[in-house]
């Protein structure tokens, strides 16, 4: 089973999603509108139906370089 993910902060139709995290790491790059939305992972965690979920935190957005 792969491992997800809770997104908190960042653009309001991110925030609360559930991702895949492919590999776990400490970092998640997500592709949104026209650049990245960078979240970290946090030592929250939180029981949804999908499972045990990672609580990952907005922290930066990046353009995407031409």
């Amino acid at each position: 089973m792969a491992s997800k993910a809770r997104l908190e902060g960042g653009p309001d139709d991110l925030r609360g999603q559930v991702v895949p995290i492919t590999p776990p790491g400490q970092e998640l790059k997500i592709p949104h509108r026209g650049g990245y939305e960078h979240f970290k992972a946090t030592t929250r965690h939180e029981d949804a139906p999908e499972g045990r979920l990672t609580v990952y935190e907005w922290w930066e957005r990046t353009e995407v370089a031409e």
